[in-house]
């Protein structure tokens, strides 16, 4: 597939601070490309270069083949974003935010759709103070696609949102995206990496530090899983222990307790149905993407926010 966003060997520096240090990767068209790490891992310095906000010290950036900074007209008709923190007047309504930033722009969507479309027709003509904050973030979402753009970035778009409005928010990402248009996504928040992106980058200290599928990142972090089970005959704990996915086997009463890597729970239900044992009670606590953050930058977050272990 085409690539529509190149990075390579990247670099920004504010006086003595280094905040992005040496950092590349690609997206390709139509994927939904995430960026995520812990608070000042360099993750907003990176997209605000790709945006042409900023001026990088070293490295080249390429959006549909532009340059951000000298050709940041024509890129500014093709690349939507939705900013880490934007404010609108407080006075001025859905429908009006969505026809002024829509002037701004050659072949702009049509307002009512938009509207339509991210759930707002209720509040078309609801003052932006009066809205809440997920209704905000739909406003948003919307004002980033209202010039039809090829590629959209969306930038800590569920912070401070509720439980429900950051899966309403999710499924709006995955709805632009079948739309046609390329989504670069900045997030430090895992879960939501894991559930919407098909590529990530793990940024840290100004660093790529691994890129992946959410899944290729876990299997290659060797984040701990934990296969629960209660065996319905006896056996050598041995069986399991001598496995190269087994880290650790344990009993709490009749409960056996497996952690490890990799397909552990086929290779523990298959080295068990081999020596004529069943699993009863069987539970599998998988690796997540926040494991694998951990494993890959030693970093653990705490209380919503991250701390060097």
């Amino acid at each position: 597939m085409a690539e529509v966003i190149q990075v390579e060997n990247l670099r920004k520096s504010y006086r003595d601070h280094v905040a992005v240090e040496d950092v590349s990767f690609t997206v390709e068209e139509g994927e939904i490309f995430g960026i995520v790490g812990p608070n000042g891992a360099g993750k907003t310095t990176t997209v605000e270069c790709i945006e042409g906000l900023r001026r990088p010290d070293g490295g080249t950036v390429r959006v549909l083949g532009l340059d951000p900074r000298r050709d940041r007209g024509e890129l500014s008709q093709r690349l939507g974003a939705q900013l880490q923190r934007s404010e609108l007047p407080e006075r001025l309504r859905v429908i009006e935010a969505l026809r002024l930033y829509g002037s701004f722009y050659r072949k702009p969507a049509d307002p009512e759709r938009l509207i339509e479309d991210f759930g707002l027709s209720e509040k078309r003509n609801a003052s932006f103070g009066r809205l809440s904050g997920g209704q905000r973030q739909r406003l948003s979402i919307a004002l980033a696609l209202v010039g039809s753009p090829q590629v959209a970035i969306l930038d800590e778009l569920t912070t401070g949102l509720d439980p429900q409005a950051r899966r309403d928010t999710w499924e709006l990402v995955r709805r632009v995206r079948d739309g046609g248009v390329t989504v670069l996504l900045v997030t430090h928040f895992m879960d939501e990496a894991e559930r919407l992106c098909d590529r990530v980058a793990v940024i840290d200290a100004g660093r790529v530090v691994a890129m992946d599928t959410p899944a290729g990142l876990i299997a290659r972090s060797r984040a701990r899983q934990r296969v629960m089970f209660r065996p319905s005959a006896p056996f050598d704990e041995r069986l399991l222990a001598g496995l190269p996915e087994v880290s650790g086997v344990s009993r709490s009463g009749d409960e056996v307790l497996v952690t490890g890597s990799g397909d552990l729970l086929g290779t523990v239900s298959a080295a068990l149905a081999r020596h004529g044992v069943a699993h009863v009670s069987l539970a599998h606590e998988r690796a997540t993407l926040e494991d694998a953050f951990v494993a890959l930058t030693g970093r653990a977050r705490r209380g919503g926010e991250e701390a060097s272990r």
